[in-house]
């Protein structure tokens, strides 16, 4: 009598993919049911229900139903979860009478990638329950995975808020502000972290600071996030490219709002001595980005800032 002898378990799954969209973005796709309905699934495929719960022991269960009606259920719980980073998932997969049929230990590590591009690396380790099933199965998890993606880079420009058909505007403006003060104080305003962060901030009980971020120097990166009340978070996201101590500072920024990018903008900030003072002009010329309508808020909002600067300075 001859003992039959099940299947190795093959080795591990590895996929990458690189999507023209934040971090933030590409982890929070992952991180509510609404989002996952829309794309975790192979093509021809989709999620009718889903429960997600990101927290180390929460729950990651996805339904995918196939064309034929029937479901099948991956029911997980998330073993780490490290903000926009990485997460790891001990999912198990069932077929539709609910009996489980493999398991597969799922790592999936988040790095920046391109301007604005996110790199996802997607590990799966492999238990079988049902050998014979589970090599099916995982025999079609490359072709699955990739088709996956396919709806994960829909799901990612349709939160960004990237309409069918792309369109950009173009403004500009010019301020000026004297200040009582001298040149190495409003420039020290302007560089300082401690300095900066009494002045650039959005209004008082209106906005609350999540994350700074500065290093002013030529290739350094500065970046603020804060909530609005209504809930709505806004991302400054700064790269200097020509740095000269009390004489100017020519920088880029992305503005956000929540994971929709709406501008682009390059800036340049020039300080001279002026009656006992000094004179701060800013120019900035703005690309902004598929139906956003500026109407003047970056001007206004940008003049609301430099008062605060004033004032700071007044301390």
């Amino acid at each position: 009598m001859t003992q039959s002898i099940d299947p190795e378990p093959p080795p591990p799954l590895a996929i990458a993919r690189i999507f023209r969209a934040r971090r933030e973005t590409v982890f929070n796709a992952w991180s509510h049911a609404e989002h996952v309905k829309h794309w975790f699934s192979p093509r021809t495929y989709s999620v009718p229900d889903a429960r997600v719960e990101m927290h180390v022991g929460g729950a990651f269960e996805v339904c995918m139903r196939s064309p034929s009606g029937e479901a099948h259920w991956t029911r997980g719980t998330f073993v780490e979860v490290t903000p926009h980073s990485r997460l790891v998932i001990d999912l198990h997969a069932h077929d539709p009478q609910g009996r489980p049929l493999l398991r597969a230990y799922t790592e999936v590590t988040f790095t920046d990638a391109l301007p604005d591009g996110t790199r996802i690396d997607i590990a799966q380790t492999y238990t079988f329950v049902d050998p014979a099933m589970a090599a099916l199965m995982v025999a079609g998890a490359p072709e699955g995975w990739r088709t996956t993606l396919d709806k994960l880079e829909q799901e990612l420009l349709r939160m960004s808020g990237v309409p069918e058909r792309a369109s950009v505007t173009h403004g500009g403006f010019q301020l000026e502000r004297h200040y009582d003060a001298s040149i190495d104080r409003v420039w020290t305003a302007l560089t300082d972290p401690a300095a900066k962060q009494k002045w650039f901030v959005g209004p008082p009980g209106e906005w609350e600071l999540l994350e700074r971020q500065m290093d002013v120097r030529t290739g350094g990166r500065e970046r603020v996030r804060g909530r609005f009340k209504s809930g709505v978070v806004s991302t400054f996201d700064a790269s200097y490219h020509d740095v000269v101590r009390h004489e100017r500072l020519v920088y880029s920024y992305v503005m956000y709002m929540d994971d929709r990018k709406i501008s682009v903008s390059l800036a340049t900030m020039q300080i001279k001595a002026d009656n006992n003072g000094a004179k701060l002009t800013v120019t900035e010329h703005g690309a902004f980005l598929d139906g956003y309508d500026d109407a003047g808020s970056r001007e206004h909002g940008t003049a609301y800032l430099l008062d605060g600067l004033g004032a700071s300075l007044a301390d």
